[in-house]
């Protein structure tokens, strides 16, 4: 009996393990990122590592975390510091228009500002996804996600709106960061797993599902 009680196996050892993987990936994510210039491959790495562990049930998450983590800084760092410009700039126009929206016609301006944010946002939405998953330059990380921002907009709005409302939620209270990172890109992998495929013929799949960051560049 007792072995069955402290089999690490069992299914409530199981649950603890993942809530563990859960609440730390997420705090390890934001540790990582707190340079903001490692928040790009920091992101890549956790889309990745949550797929393999939450979707496809692998175990040893923080070893996948850190190993895919240090994979993609070569890319990750240069896409952020592009990024990032972009994205202060769209933070600063939303606060700006947010602020604005007191009138008739600045909801209306606040509206489709709103409306104009699906692309950047969207393009971020799938840069970092993409880059976890895929070896690619950072040219054709660029390219491919804009081409999937724009061929997959229907999802790109709904990815887009999630991750608005959850970056809401987060810096309207400080607690959900313990969840909210992981909780994101577990979100996002059931929308972009059925769509990252489409694009692979069956050995690039195979080798998709199989890749490991120790099998990457």
């Amino acid at each position: 009996m007792f072995r069955q009680v402290f089999d690490p196996n069992n299914l409530f050892w199981r649950f603890i393990s993942r809530c563990v993987d859960f609440v730390g990936l997420s705090l390890f994510w934001a540790a990582l990122s707190l340079p903001i210039v490692t928040a790009g491959p920091a992101t890549a790495a956790l889309y990745y590592t949550v797929v393999k562990t939450f979707r496809h049930g692998e175990d040893g998450a923080f070893g996948l975390y850190w190993k895919a983590f240090v994979q993609n800084l070569r890319r990750g760092i240069p896409a952020t510091l592009i990024f990032l410009p972009v994205m202060l700039f769209i933070f600063y126009g939303y606060s700006v228009m947010h602020a604005n929206a007191t009138s008739d016609l600045g909801v209306v301006m606040f509206v489709a500002y709103y409306v104009a944010l699906i692309l950047p946002i969207g393009l971020f939405c799938y840069l970092f996804p993409v880059m976890g998953r895929f070896d690619l330059t950072l040219k054709e990380l660029f390219q491919t996600s804009f081409a999937l921002c724009v061929r997959h907009l229907p999802t790109t709005v709904i990815l887009v709106l999630l991750i608005v409302e959850l970056v809401i939620f987060v810096l309207e209270r400080w607690w959900p960061i313990f969840f909210v990172p992981v909780l994101a890109m577990l979100l996002f992998s059931l929308f972009l797993e059925r769509i990252f495929p489409k694009y692979l013929n069956e050995e690039e799949r195979a080798a998709l599902e199989d890749r490991h960051p120790e099998d990457g560049e």
